[in-house]
């Protein structure tokens, strides 16, 4: 058996043209743009990259972009004192603080700062406990994106096991609360899970999020499993290249061999990030404009 490619790639494609028709509706109906305000302090050269990237989908789908960015030595208070226009622009309605921050910044803080109707990532503990007991809020874009493939693949999710590996805030713990409430039968693994490949093995769908290049193994695998690769990890590079090969958090190749779905690194999860933030967006703009988001968003 070989595994059916899940291309993330693909349905984020779909995603964010959803999103751009939408956002156009929106547009006649608000009369404004829907607006993601993303805030980058420092020259960390991967976040400048994300962040760029976000700024191009987002006039991409339609909507008005706003891009803060701060140098290295901002203080706290400098910082708190932009979210806090933010929060009161009617332009905005998602705030996006790009992570990681400067040591000297504590990220909880300012992420508390962060209105929960505009926390469009999701990281807002009023958001976390919304999720956590069944209300209406924003879910953490990568572990929302997953679940979009997830269903797409499989329909009902009721009565399947699932099992998470890795237990942060933005992955594991909110990929666990969304699988409990699609009624599956729920299990976060982590480094410390004794014989973790027989905990991996019970399992109808695996969700690998724990940054360890390739841990997880063909004979850590049900015949038959759905497995969502979120790790994105580069290999050290090989003699005469200058960088590694980028693979996931399962041994793709051979996992393709016992899975009946898996994603690939890259192209995978990766591509729903934005998408799902995109889309986050243009939820926070309908609810800010008291207007009823899509169904279908």
């Amino acid at each position: 058996m070989t595994a059916t490619r899940i291309d993330g790639k693909a349905f984020a494609a779909r995603l964010r043209e959803r999103v751009g028709d939408y956002a156009a509706t929106f547009e006649n109906a608000a009369g404004r743009k829907a607006g993601l305000a993303v805030v980058l302090v420092g020259e960390d050269a991967a976040s400048q990259v994300y962040v760029g990237a976000k700024g191009k989908a987002t006039l991409a789908a339609n909507m008005a972009s706003f891009e803060h960015r701060l140098p290295i030595d901002t203080t706290s208070e400098t910082l708190m004192d932009l979210v806090e226009q933010l929060n009161k622009d009617e332009a905005v309605d998602g705030i996006l603080v790009q992570l990681p921050l400067p040591d000297h910044l504590d990220e909880q803080s300012i992420i508390a700062a962060i209105s929960p109707d505009k926390d469009v990532d999701g990281f807002h503990v009023i958001n976390a406990g919304r999720l956590s007991v069944g209300q209406s809020g924003f879910v953490p874009c990568t572990p929302l994106g997953c679940m979009m493939l997830l269903t797409d693949r499989l329909g009902d999710l009721s009565g399947l096991e699932a099992v998470v590996v890795g237990r942060s805030n933005i992955v594991g713990k909110p990929m666990a609360q969304l699988l409990l409430d699609a009624n599956a039968t729920v299990t976060i693994a982590h480094s410390r899970t004794k014989d973790l490949a027989s905990v991996v093995r019970r399992a109808d769908i695996v969700v690998a999020a724990v940054g360890r290049p390739e841990m997880i193994r063909k004979d850590w695998l049900k015949d038959g499993a759905t497995v969502i690769d979120v790790g994105i990890n580069r290999l050290p590079p090989e003699p005469g290249k200058e960088k590694g090969k980028l693979v996931g958090d399962v041994a793709y190749d051979e996992a393709s061999e016992v899975a009946a779905a898996i994603t690939p690194v890259p192209g995978g999860v990766g591509p729903m990030t934005i998408a799902v933030l995109l889309r986050n967006t243009l939820v926070a703009a309908y609810r800010n404009a008291g207007l009823d988001a899509p169904k279908d968003l």
